[in-house]
Parts: structure tokens; sequence; C-alpha cells
């Protein structure tokens, strides 16, 4: 065959598109998946991105017009943000330090009966053994188990705490310990104080307090 046939423009060009040929191949394989993938990202962002209610907007799918809904019974209050920087999600609407006495907590002592002493240790078995502990040494079973102790309801500082501050702390909540204001009833709330103060005079108690005919039983028993 003629060399000059071999090395003509003709041949050198299909030579050239032979060549490139492969090449468009690939980016346009790239181009369509990169469309496709697009067309993915845009049907899942219709599902994250629905369209929804702004709060306290109107809807006409309630009877009461209304989009925002009241919570359940039994819904336990929670907050996000700058009002989640306390335990009980509420910092700006109470006191930090419940030492101060809200006239929602009507913590006044009443008469404590035995009843009622057997009712506070029930419910301090359920809410509130599992981190101070069966005696309120601080000892719980959680804190066995790695989390930060509780504070012993025998130190001073809770000896000489008020009933009203136990039961904020119980009603609102303490540093690591969230508000039990949902789960625990007011009236089991001062069971709860009742037992606590039980559990603190089984450790502090003096023979001066106790009465007279149970002053002298315990001097006569033998020893």
């Amino acid at each position: 065959m003629p060399m000059s046939i071999l090395h003509s423009p003709r041949r050198a060009g299909f030579a050239s598109l032979s060549l490139l040929l492969p090449q468009w191949l690939r980016i346009a394989r790239l181009l369509t998946l990169a469309f496709a993938l697009g067309g993915c990202e845009k049907t899942f962002e219709n599902m994250y991105d629905q369209s929804r209610y702004k709060p306290l907007a109107p809807s006409p799918l309630w009877a009461d017009g209304r989009s925002s809904r009241v919570p359940v019974g039994g819904t336990v209050a929670h907050s996000e943000g700058s009002l989640a920087d306390s335990s009980s999600g509420r910092l700006g609407f109470v006191a930090i330090e419940p030492e101060q006495p809200s006239r929602d907590d009507k913590a006044q002592r009443s008469t404590w009966t035995f009843a009622l002493l057997e009712r506070g240790q029930q419910r301090f078995g359920i809410f509130c053994a599992p981190c101070h502990g069966d005696a309120g040494d601080g000892d719980g079973m959680i804190a066995r188990r790695g989390f930060p102790p509780s504070a012993s309801f025998h130190i001073d500082r809770l000896r000489n705490a008020s009933d009203e501050h136990l039961y904020a702390v119980i009603t609102r909540g303490y540093g690591a310990m969230y508000s039990f204001g949902a789960s625990v009833p007011p009236d089991d709330r001062r069971a709860i104080v009742a037992y606590i103060r039980a559990l603190q005079l089984s450790r502090n108690a003096r023979l001066a307090d106790l009465p007279a005919d149970a002053r002298l039983a315990l001097e006569q028993s033998p020893r």
C-alpha cells in the first residue's frame, strides 16, 4: 500500500477520532451519573424538608383550628436550647437555688404518722434509692455502676436544710438530679421528705429526744 495513503490527512483524522471517542464516552457517563445523583438528592430533600406548620399557626385539620396540639396525658416536660441549661429545663423561670420557697411548693409539715412514713419509704425506694441508696448515703446502685455519687442525706448541709428545700429539689430537680414533679404527686413528695427526716434521725438521734418512758426502757435494757 502506498505510504501516501497511510499518512493521508483523512486517515489521520479517523485515527484521532477513534482515540478521542472512549474519553468522550467516559465524560458522558460521568455527567449522566452526576445528573442522576442530583435527582436522587432532590427526592430525599423532599422527604426531610417537607411542608410543615409554624408554631401556633392555624390548621384546618383539627376541629379547634390549631396546628399546635395539647400534649397527651402523662407527658414529661423537657426543654431545648437555653432552657435546657438546668436539670429541670426551667432556667430563668424558677430560682436555681431551691432553698427559696415557691408559692407552688406548699411543703407545709403536717403530722407525720406511721402510715405517712411507710408511704414515704415505699416512694423513696422507687424514686430515690437507685441514686441515694436505701439508707440515704449516696451510694445507690446507679452510683455503684459508675455514675457520679449523689450527696448523702446525713451530711450537715442536708440535715440542716429545710423541708421546703428537700421538697423543691424533688419537684424541680437540682444539679445532676432531674425533676420528679411530673412523676411524684405532691403528697408523695411530702411523704418522701418525712422519710428522709426519719433516716437522718436514725443516725443523729439523742437519748434526750426520746419520751420519758421510751428513754427509761432503753436505759434499763441489757447492754
